[in-house]
């Protein structure tokens, strides 16, 4: 099923299935951003500029990070003062740095590099352990 949402962004106006974003940040002005798919073109909104659609969005990110869907595996990370909200099953390659045990992966569709390291993110840093662990069946340690 799709979640579409109307969007005008920079005077252009976007009509979006949020169920084909695969990350959003969110920030502590409570400006959203997420990443068209395939196209890397950030979407910003804010809740002065674009009511409506910012309240669709949040509401969207609350739903997918509390119930999970078939071939989705949502987590939520606080990187960088910045909450993302990360669909970790459209990652397509993690590194672990063995001295430091940092875990590195690139958001889809915007080429972000996440560094997640042990002890300053150590919730995160044991969900994104557990997904690898699960789907590959690989132990990055």
């Amino acid at each position: 099923m799709t979640y579409w949402v109307k969007i005008i962004y920079e005077r252009d106006t976007y009509v979006i299935d949020l169920k084909q974003i695969s990350a959003f940040c969110r920030a502590p002005n409570r400006k959203v951003t997420f990443w068209l798919p395939d196209g890397r073109i950030p979407i910003l909104i804010h809740p002065q500029s674009n009511q409506d659609a910012y309240e669709k969005v949040v509401n969207y990110i609350k739903q997918i990070i509390t119930t999970s869907e078939q071939g989705a595996y949502w987590i939520k990370i606080l990187y960088d003062r910045e909450e993302y909200a990360i669909n970790l099953a459209r990652v397509s390659a993690f590194s672990l740095e063995p001295n430091t045990l940092k875990i590195s992966f690139w958001l889809p569709d915007s080429g972000t590099r996440m560094i997640i390291h042990p002890q300053s993110n150590p919730d995160a840093y044991s969900l994104v352990m557990e997904y690898i662990e699960k789907k590959t069946g690989y132990r990055l340690e």
